[in-house]
């Protein structure tokens, strides 16, 4: 039997989906128009709402978006209130989340070390060659 989400879960999801178009479609501020939300946790009392984006431009941008987002956060909260029907809705706090940025960095050295352990490997002559050909002449002499 699949594990059903609890309510704060799908508090949580449907209040990330409804920010998300809010924020492309109704947020008229050029700061905030290239961000992506992560994720959203919510305190058990559903005042506080934790908000993490992300955005395509870097972090270079941050500080103007942060600054767009709290600017725009009370008519998010109101527009909330219309969307979906809970008893509190959420005081916003905006986050930068540094996890895809800094996923895509690990990423980067990784293919970086593997491309250089490729090249080494391939200016070595192989020793699985010359070890075989030394069994095979000490096995026949």
């Amino acid at each position: 039997m699949p594990k059903e989400y609890s309510r704060s879960q799908r508090v949580v999801e449907q209040i990330r989906r409804e920010l998300a178009e809010l924020i492309r479609l109704e947020v008229k501020d050029p700061r905030v128009g290239f961000i992506t939300l992560t994720d959203v946790e919510i305190t058990p009392d559903y005042a506080h709402a934790k908000v993490f984006f992300t955005n395509m431009t870097g972090e270079g941008d941050v500080p103007g978006i942060l600054q767009g987002l709290r600017r725009a956060s009370g008519f998010l909260r109101r527009e909330l209130g219309r969307r979906i029907r809970i008893h509190t809705i959420p005081e916003l706090h905006f986050h930068y989340d540094r996890s895809v940025e800094e996923g895509s960095r690990l990423s980067q050295l990784i293919d970086a070390v593997v491309k250089e352990d490729e090249a080494r490997h391939q200016d070595e002559p192989a020793e699985d060659d010359a070890v075989g050909k030394d069994d095979d002449a000490q096995s026949r002499g």
